[in-house]
């Protein structure tokens, strides 16, 4: 269950966050292509045993004729040896009765090149039929053969999909395990700041660290407060450690109208710049996290957290959330195989 929520919450982020959607297609139909094959090596295996069977058929078809050609000529044998026992007894007596029995002979001759024509006849398509049996014997072994390699083959290739598989499973719960000793490790630094308004969870395959306004700015600014400040310094501590995060900070605010008096127009513009402002505070304070790897942005009043109805919802709306993600590019390359 743990891993099937992990990799669910790997397609929602990719699709809530600021990453590429089309890195996340990409990753989709490779995975798609992965199961498509593994599915047509199944029914590959299953049609090729499906043929053996029929070959296994016709060849006791075969054989069944290839005993009733046998038993005919056995029987067209014993003709023939009736035929030359009569062929005796007529030449016995031909000395004494050869005027008499001319014509007789004569048809008996007849006959008999009649049925020696039917027995060369029935003699040769014995024979093309042995040929023929034979050369499907031949191809029946061959086809046999060419089963068992193409057998061995798919074989080979479903265990080398399930390794794939497993390999890539293992890392997803390295993965998983990582980002949650990251949840301990911001919980641990941050434990101090619980009480004025800051909170740290797993959510999503992610990290969440969610600040309400009341510790970082004052209302309609985008100035971090002290203790905002020694909050975002703790936690640039924790993220130095760790160089495979992705951080992304987003702002969030209520849905009251911006009414400062600079250049700030909404509550867009409000988040971002308060979003901009712990992204310098956090490479400020922790000057080992690469800035490739965070990125700030505004959702304004669009993605609250509560209603916006009672006071208490609005500020858990007004809040600041630094959102960490695990690296997940060798994961993508091992599913991308």
């Amino acid at each position: 269950m743990k891993k099937t929520l992990f990799l669910g919450a790997l397609t929602a982020v990719l699709t809530a966050s600021c990453v590429s959607l089309s890195e996340f297609e990409n990753l989709q139909t490779k995975y798609d292509q992965t199961t498509r094959q593994y599915n047509l090596t199944r029914q590959e295996l299953d049609e090729i045993k499906e043929e053996n069977a029929a070959l296994a058929r016709e060849n006791s078809a075969l054989n069944s004729d290839y005993r009733d050609l046998a038993a005919a000529k056995t029987r067209c044998d014993a003709v023939s040896d009736s035929l030359n026992r009569r062929l005796e007894q007529m030449r016995h007596h031909y000395d004494t009765t050869m005027e008499n029995y001319m014509q007789e002979v004569a048809g008996k001759n007849r006959d008999l090149t009649r049925a020696q024509n039917l027995l060369a006849a029935r003699t040769k398509e014995l024979n093309d039929k042995e040929t023929l049996l034979q050369m499907q014997q031949n191809q029946f072994q061959q086809q046999q053969e060419t089963f068992q390699l193409q057998r061995n083959e798919l074989i080979a290739k479903q265990k080398q999909l399930e390794q794939e598989e497993a390999a890539t499973r293992a890392q997803l719960e390295a993965k998983e395990r990582e980002l949650e000793a990251v949840r301990n490790s911001v919980t641990q630094a941050l434990i101090g700041f619980a009480d004025k308004g800051l909170n740290v969870e797993s959510r999503d395959g992610k990290v969440y660290v969610s600040m309400e306004n009341k510790l970082l700015f004052p209302s309609a600014s985008w100035t971090v407060s002290k203790d905002g400040q020694n909050a975002i310094k703790e936690l640039a501590r924790v993220l130095e450690q760790d160089s495979t995060l992705n951080i992304m900070v987003e702002g969030h605010t209520d849905n009251d109208a911006y009414r400062g008096s600079t250049a700030v127009k909404d509550n867009w513009d409000l988040s971002v710049m308060r979003a901009t402002a712990i992204v310098k505070l956090l490479l400020q304070y922790g000057k080992g996290i690469n800035p490739a790897r965070i990125e700030a942005c505004g959702h304004g009043e669009f993605a609250p957290k509560a209603s916006n109805a009672t006071a208490e919802g609005k500020a858990a709306n007004r809040r600041t959330e630094i959102v960490l993600t695990p690296d997940l590019e060798k994961v993508l390359k091992q599913l991308g195989k």
